[in-house]
């Protein structure tokens, strides 16, 4: 998309210029400046937020925090209309790969300026990238969680196998443990963020853009040969090839059955051993492996930025509370009590005394977002890499489906032409 207009960055300076004159604006609370700020569900735990809101409070004493969760459900458009709104909340926390479609509607600060002294330079890549827009820094990264390899231990040592540092490594040791009653992989055929992972590894990509129009590259020989990889070591299972990991879920079959390994963030391991007590003890976990020992497989990271809303005239005091939450301290804090990758690469060894955690924290390094495109969810709506997978898995000519896809993706991609 274009820069700003001159309109929205007169706009920002006069925002900037009213937060530092007002001292009884509406926000204000007993002479201290209210800061609301919109954290979303499960994103952090009621101790965090707590200690936080305390902490920040006692470092701004003329600030005073509103920290309200947030439901997921329905919240695109919740935070759509406040941004277009004149009185938002001062900053919002939303996932990694919806900054581009807010950042489109104008209504979201340029804290490009600020990247610097964020310590930007250091974000891992899966969660900085989105958060940019045509080179500008909309988003803030405030967490990351990808996906990583839990296996069954006692299933490994039992047939000889040890987790695997490459790709070929990989498909060897998942036919020996693909014997008997045992499923080497459990893979479902359209978990289509691991099929994102194989073919960036291949330096592919989903979509791509040219000047100021996407689209769709599966048809590509990049694509093509992460998705062969991809039917390769599905087949190693039984893996539907008609579904995703939620139908059914994947957690309830690998705790019923003889599954060696399956590809999910590391907290699906607790619900394993939920389902099935006697599995506790029994799972382990290491990194996608990559094409090479070099580095790990690249992997789709989720997670979220923070942004400060244009009309918020609290601009200053919602810095400072980005800063405090992106900040070394309570990224350390945030790790540690949800089990994320902090959004820096130094501050991995935060999260290394929990073996789920560190896993993900190794593959973050070869971390990537979906196409920085604001319209993104609408290919995510019909999702026609979903069936793109399954087409190639039954035997359908990988060529002519990626094309088809290629169409889809394209054409929601552009959908304001």
């Amino acid at each position: 998309m274009p820069h700003r207009p001159l309109a929205l960055v007169l706009a920002l300076g006069l925002a900037l210029t009213a937060t530092t004159a007002c001292g009884n604006d509406p926000g204000d609370a007993g002479g201290r400046q209210q800061i609301t700020v919109w954290l979303m569900k499960d994103s952090a735990t009621e101790d965090f937020v707590s200690r936080f809101e305390t902490s920040f409070e006692d470092d701004h004493p003329e600030l005073d925090l509103d920290i309200q969760v947030q439901e997921w459900n329905g919240i695109a458009q919740k935070v759509t209309s406040a941004l277009a709104g004149t009185d938002p909340p001062d900053v919002i926390e939303v996932g990694n790969t919806q900054v581009a479609q807010y950042a489109a509607s104008g209504g979201v600060t340029d804290l490009t300026d600020r990247r610097a002294e964020l310590k930007g330079e250091d974000w891992i890549s899966g969660l900085a990238e989105p958060g940019a827009v045509d080179g500008r820094q909309y988003g803030i990264p405030f967490y990351a969680a990808n996906r990583v390899v839990i296996y069954r231990t006692d299933l490994f040592q039992a047939a000889g196998v040890t987790p695997p540092k490459t790709r070929d490594e990989w498909l060897a040791a998942t036919e020996q443990l693909d014997r008997g009653d045992a499923q080497g992989i459990y893979l479902p055929g359209q978990n289509w963020y691991v099929l994102a992972g194989f073919v960036w590894d291949e330096g592919g990509d989903l979509a791509t853009r040219s000047g100021d129009r996407w689209s769709g590259s599966l048809n590509t020989p990049e694509a093509l040969a992460g998705a062969d990889f991809y039917r390769r070591l599905q087949a190693l299972g039984d893996g539907p090839k008609d579904s995703d990991e939620s139908r059914p879920q994947q957690t309830d079959v690998v705790a019923a059955g003889q599954v060696a390994q399956f590809i999910a963030v590391p907290g699906a391991a607790k619900l394993v051993e939920q389902a099935n007590p006697e599995l506790a003890g029994k799972l382990g976990f290491f990194p996608i492996p990559g094409k090479t020992a070099a580095a790990p497989g690249a992997v789709f990271t989720g997670g979220s930025d923070l942004i400060i809303p244009l009309a918020s005239p609290r601009q200053e005091g919602a810095y400072e509370v980005v800063e405090a939450l992106t900040g070394e301290t309570w990224q350390v804090e945030l790790a540690k009590a949800m089990n994320y990758v902090p959004n820096r690469t130094g501050l991995a060894g935060a999260v290394g005394d929990d073996p789920g955690a560190a896993a993900m924290a190794a593959a973050a390094v070869n971390g990537h977002a979906t196409p920085n495109s604001p319209n993104w969810a609408a290919v995510e709506a019909r999702n026609p890499i979903k069936e793109f997978l399954t087409e190639v898995l039954t035997g359908s000519d990988p060529g002519a489906a990626a094309a088809e896809a290629d169409r889809v993706i394209t054409r929601a991609l552009n959908s304001d032409e």
